[in-house]
């Protein structure tokens, strides 16, 4: 890990933190395959049970890609870019990740946002996608970003660069609550919502939600009604069925 990211874990959440106040927590290499790698290790700790993502400080989630560093220039020989293989291992994880975003959230925080599962806002946040001032545009993060905007509002903020405040956000569904005061303690809220549930359930439908995405109706009922199957033949559901019946708080194993 690098001194640039945060890694810290409370209980059974890991807290991801871009610490790069002073650059408006821009990212990096080095931030975004420490964030790459904290969650493939997030994936093979059971005792975890969700990720928050945020940044240092008040004023910024993430500016984006740090344009003071090499950032649109790429090894030509390497495939698989930073930001892509960490699109692609949020896409694979199944631990709950929730977007703290304490203040501004721009071009490549914005494919942060978008590459998690929910996610929790400031009202003082804005969201944007600049990289049009610049000569570029936000190619990778359209990937994730594309499904969680209407299209024409996706179209006029990444051809103008104009951004949208938090109601916008919450409106268009970009961000699922808004904090009126203590950010901390809406996002508290939200993680008691989902920490009390079967971790096994809540692994099974993120897997879902992610493959099916894509799939037409055929494919995603077929995939669907094989996953259902499974989910009942693990230790969390039978002991949920039997909490349900005994009128009890169920014992999840996460099994």
């Amino acid at each position: 890990m690098s001194d640039d990211l945060l890694v810290e874990v409370r209980g059974s959440v890991m807290w991801l933190t871009i610490h790069r106040p002073e650059r408006r927590n821009a990212i990096n290499a080095a931030v975004l395959s420490g964030i790459r790698q904290a969650l493939e290790d997030a994936g093979r700790n059971r005792q975890l049970r969700a990720i928050v993502l945020t940044g240092a400080g008040e004023n910024a989630f993430c500016s984006g890609a740090d344009l003071r560093e090499p950032s649109f220039r790429f090894d030509y020989a390497q495939p698989y870019q930073w930001l892509a293989d960490l699109l692609r291992a949020a896409r694979r994880c199944v631990t709950p990740i929730i977007a703290r975003v304490n203040g501004a959230c721009l071009a490549g925080g914005m494919g942060l946002l978008a590459m998690c599962d929910m996610a929790v806002a400031s009202r003082a946040a804005v969201f944007g996608l600049p990289e049009v001032k610049v000569g570029v545009f936000p190619a990778q993060v359209l990937s994730v970003l594309q499904h969680q905007l209407p299209r024409r509002v996706l179209t006029e903020m990444c051809i103008t660069g104009a951004t949208i405040d938090a109601e916008q956000a919450l409106a268009y569904g970009l961000v699922n609550h808004l904090a009126d005061g203590d950010l901390d303690a809406k996002l508290d809220w939200l993680l008691g919502r989902l920490l009390d549930k079967s971790p096994s359930a809540i692994r099974r439908a993120l897997y879902t939600m992610k493959q099916i995405e894509a799939l037409p109706f055929e494919a995603s009922i077929a995939f669907t009604e094989s996953q259902i199957g499974l989910a009942a033949l693990t230790e969390d559901c039978r002991e949920g069925l039997s909490a349900f019946i005994e009128k009890r708080q169920p014992n999840w194993t996460g099994q």
